[in-house]
């Protein structure tokens, strides 16, 4: 059964950072690219990254880029999106889903979510003074 579950959440300040895991099981997360969304109270679901099989490419949305980076650990079946730098605006239920087999992520396409086959559950993340 293919599981992801997303960790990590909580309620910070602005300005501090957090660090969400994603841990797959149930399949080989070595062979899956890996994407990153969220979505805010009252908003549409937002992609923020992807990283590739190898964690060599990544892609970030605008409002992340330079604060949040993408990083993985295919040892241990897991995907790490470290977020500096934390604004209000970045509170949000974050979730991390899996690439569709073979579906190689471009700078055009990671942003679909029909890309994307199996979901997380969401860790919501609250900044807030």
């Amino acid at each position: 059964q293919v599981q992801l579950v997303e960790s990590g959440g909580g309620l910070v300040q602005p300005g501090n950072s957090l660090t969400l895991s994603c841990a797959g099981s149930g399949f080989p997360l070595n062979l899956h690219g890996i994407g990153w969304f969220r979505q805010a109270p009252g908003k549409g679901r937002e992609p923020i990254s992807s990283i590739s099989i190898s964690g060599l490419t990544t892609f970030y949305a605008e409002s992340v880029k330079g604060r949040f980076t993408a990083s993985r650990d295919n040892v241990n079946s897991s995907v790490y999106l470290q977020m500096n730098s934390l604004e209000p605006e970045d509170t949000a239920v974050y979730y991390c889903a899996r690439r569709r087999p073979g579906w190689r992520a471009t700078a055009t396409t990671w942003t679909q979510a029909t890309d994307y086959d199996y979901w997380g559950q969401g860790t919501r993340v609250t900044v807030s003074p």
